[in-house]
């Protein structure tokens, strides 16, 4: 009973930024936490940030770390993955999940999925 709406994806150049958004709705109540998970073709889905709905807990992936920050807007419901330094690499189909439990860094700990949004970064 929570649906995720992504938004902000693109194609950008090497060295570039893009803010993506995550607007959740339904029963935002029963968010623990949310997390952003990224897919490239002929590979696993990768974690690559999370936050708990407080906003007062965040983790990240190694990869993304001094690149990429997590943030929360409590009052709009959104969750905000700004992506600086962008690397080819970082392409991929990125998701805006949650759960309702706990906070994870894992994604079959999340129940809830985003249709997704393609980051392109060229060289």
């Amino acid at each position: 009973q929570v649906t995720l709406v992504e938004s902000g994806g693109g194609l950008v150049q090497a060295g570039d930024s893009l803010r993506l958004s995550c607007a959740a709705s339904g029963r935002t109540s029963t968010i623990s936490a949310t997390g952003w998970f990224r897919q490239a073709p002929g590979k696993g889905r990768e974690f690559v940030a999370a936050i708990n709905w407080s906003g007062l807990y965040t983790a990240l992936a190694d990869s993304v770390k001094g690149r990429f920050t997590i943030s929360r807007d409590n009052a709009k419901n959104m969750v905000i993955l700004q992506m600086n330094s962008l690397k080819p690499e970082d392409t991929a189909g990125y998701y805006c999940a949650a759960t309702g439990f706990g906070f994870s860094t894992r994604d079959y700990d999340y129940a809830y999925w985003g249709q997704g949004t393609q980051v392109t970064v060229s060289s």
